[in-house]
């Protein structure tokens, strides 16, 4: 009987550099421009949460403006509304995931059709028939919608109006699709209209999707462990344990010890562990909701972070502000910025700037600070822009 292989020991300064890699965090401008480089991100990234907090830019734009230089909120648009190579779904959040990928969400849009979705149990057959009858005459948005009576929420995210709630249990059946947005405002459509398709593909088997949730997770993390790969999903995790366990036996994976983590086991592809230096000169001011930040857990792991989301904290107990985003120079998050955008006075308002790990206190902290200055002017730009 062969032994399990043992586990590589890996320092944390590796394992940032392998995450950075795969997160293309290690590079300027790694998808190109224009609506075929968002497709490219969120194909190789899975998929890019959608969150609907505009103190500055949303962070589905913000994600996609840290890999792409160049990028316009237009391009979105253009990949969604004209390209349709993304669409939203539901994966540990509401996100943007590739076309491509629309087989593997079917089974839980058949599973919410079937069973119904608990968030929805109040929509009533009289709801979805009206909804129903406006979306064949054409795509639709709620502001269309006039002779609602509103209702009791159920939960505090939920809105009052019954086709609202008619139209998004649509959505996560996968009747209909958000077609296009304004803002946070959605255009709803016939799924099938939407792609042009007489009707909607074969599903994934449970087998394939297990396969689907490690390797979006191998491509976008370079590292993973179980957690990682079902993050906010433990249902999955039994299958993928089995699945990773078989890949070991293969050699298709090695387990891989990350220095602190413990019996957190982890494992990566053998060309994932080749060295692999990021610029120093690389700046990033990265959303709360980046790939990078959002499973925090891992992220104190191997960057020694542990980012604190306060926007639903009292101000007084605030220690980085009501909405900091952290900055990565080279492979080390230095620093945290709450920032706002005042959009009428056309500025990006500094609330508070916090210096973070060995940036406390190392020397040449003046040179670090104009680095990230220049990349604040630019950011500045973005948020302003359009």
């Amino acid at each position: 009987m062969s032994r399990a292989p043992k586990s590589l020991p890996l320092p944390t300064t590796q394992a940032r550099q392998i995450w950075l890699r795969a997160q293309r965090l290690d590079t300027r401008a790694p998808f190109g421009e224009g609506a075929q480089a968002v497709a490219g991100a969120v194909s190789h990234l899975g998929y890019v949460q959608i969150d609907t907090i505009n103190v500055i830019e949303r962070c589905h734009h913000h994600i996609l403006f840290s890999r792409i230089p160049s990028y316009s909120r237009a391009d979105l648009r253009h990949a969604q509304s004209v390209d349709r190579s993304v669409f939203e779904y539901w994966t540990h959040a509401l996100s943007y995931v590739p076309s491509n990928d629309f087989r593997f969400f079917l089974p839980a849009m058949r599973e919410h059709k079937r069973e119904g979705h608990r968030w929805y149990a109040s929509v009533t057959p009289g709801d979805t028939r009206k909804v129903m009858r406006l979306l064949r005459a054409g795509p639709l948005t709620i502001r269309d919608i006039e002779d609602d009576v509103l209702t009791e929420k159920e939960h505090l995210w939920q809105s009052r109006k019954p086709s609202k709630r008619a139209l998004q249990l649509a959505f996560y059946t996968g009747v209909a699709t958000i077609s296009a947005r304004q803002g946070m405002l959605k255009t709803y459509d016939l799924m099938t209209r939407h792609f042009g398709w007489d009707k909607l593909p074969k599903p994934a088997s449970a087998k394939e999707i297990t396969a689907y949730l490690l390797d979006r997770a191998l491509r976008s993390q370079g590292v993973v462990s179980l957690d990682s790969v079902c993050h906010l999903d433990a249902p999955s995790k039994k299958a993928v344990a089995s699945l990773i366990a078989a890949r070991v036996r293969r050699g298709e994976l090695m387990p891989v010890a990350i220095e602190g983590a413990g019996k957190q086991e982890h494992w990566a592809q053998p060309s994932a562990l080749e060295p692999h230096e990021v610029s120093p000169d690389l700046v990033h001011i990265l959303s709360p909701f980046d790939p990078l930040i959002i499973q925090r857990k891992r992220t104190n792991l191997i960057f020694g972070y542990n980012h604190l989301f306060e926007a639903y904290v009292p101000k007084a107990k605030r220690k980085l502000g009501y909405f900091a985003l952290p900055v990565l120079v080279g492979d080390e998050i230095v620093a945290a910025l709450d920032l706002k955008t005042d959009r009428q006075a056309k500025k990006l308002l500094m609330q508070k700037w916090t210096w973070l790990g060995q940036a406390k206190k190392m020397a040449g902290r003046k040179e670090l600070k104009q680095k990230i200055e220049e990349e604040l002017d630019r950011f500045e730009r973005f948020q302003l822009a359009e």
